[in-house]
């Protein structure tokens, strides 16, 4: 059984939020994906909100990331050209 474990870090700013979102798979390389979400100035401020979005973001950009790593391995390991979808 194998275990990846993602953290998730959320900061405040004033109207933006930044989640960083780090994948912990046992190899030596790290992936992180970064996302933002910004209160639009018509907008009422729910601070939960912006955590989701950013979280939501910073996570899609991890899947993302982790998808291209497996793109390159599947070629490295047949020698054919690989596009894997989500």
């Amino acid at each position: 059984m194998k275990t990846w474990t993602v953290q998730v870090e959320i900061d405040e700013h004033e109207d933006s939020t930044r989640a960083v979102a780090r994948l912990d798979a046992g190899r030596a390389q790290s992936l992180t994906g970064t996302g933002l979400a910004r209160l639009h100035p018509v907008d009422r401020d729910v601070p939960s909100i912006g955590d989701e979005l950013a979280a939501a973001r910073a996570l899609s950009e991890l899947s993302h990331l982790l998808l291209d790593v497996a793109a390159r391995d599947i070629e490295q390991s047949s020698g054919v050209p690989a596009h894997p979808v989500l």
